[in-house]
């Protein structure tokens, strides 16, 4: 049993019984542990929150920023970040709930700790709406406004999403895109 092991299994219960809903003792049960034996590997249901969420933004933040790095077209640019995010919620259901819907949960030290991460990956957005700004491609008035928007809009496809569904999440990700450039406007 690893550490890691017991993350993953963090992350199903939580996704299921909500942080405060779930107990250390779940958490031990789906390991196969005795609940003293999970506190060799983890401090507390907050270190383990804790660590979720830094595990949840790293992958992101790394799949994200590749994409940030490249040199193509700022539409093109945002329009492969968003695919890549929602196919990084929909291939990590469990982690992409914990850290969509669980974050408030943290305490206010761990708070600090895990606010500068959150906005790490956050600026990776507004760059690439800003950088579109730049080269003319987006017209934004407000990009806080517009990334807040967006996030908004991917983070709650995790709530409705079906994998057996009638559209793919790249099909979900692109009907997106297109609306968020193009708006709902028939010109």
């Amino acid at each position: 049993m690893t550490r890691e092991d017991i993350l993953d299994a963090a992350a199903q219960v939580f996704r299921i019984k909500g942080f405060h809903g779930a107990s250390m003792a779940d958490i031990a049960e789906v390991v196969k542990l005795q609940k003293a034996s999970l506190y060799y590997h983890v401090t507390s249901k907050q270190d383990i929150l804790l660590s979720l969420l830094d595990r949840a933004l790293d992958m992101l933040t790394e799949r994200i920023s590749i994409i940030s790095a490249r040199s193509i077209p700022s539409d093109e640019k945002l329009r492969l970040m968003i695919r890549s995010y929602l196919q990084a919620l929909a291939e990590n259901p469990d982690l992409s709930s914990v850290l969509l819907f669980e974050h408030r949960s943290l305490d206010k030290k761990s708070q600090l700790r895990h606010v500068p991460n959150r906005d790490r990956f956050e600026a990776l957005w507004r760059e690439a709406v800003q950088e579109g700004m730049r080269t003319k491609k987006f017209n934004c008035p407000d990009v806080n406004m517009a990334v807040r928007a967006l996030m908004g809009t991917l983070n709650w496809t995790l709530t409705w999403y079906r994998p057996a569904g009638s559209q793919t999440i790249e099909q979900i990700a692109d009907e997106y895109t297109d609306l968020f450039f193009n708006g709902l406007s028939s010109r």
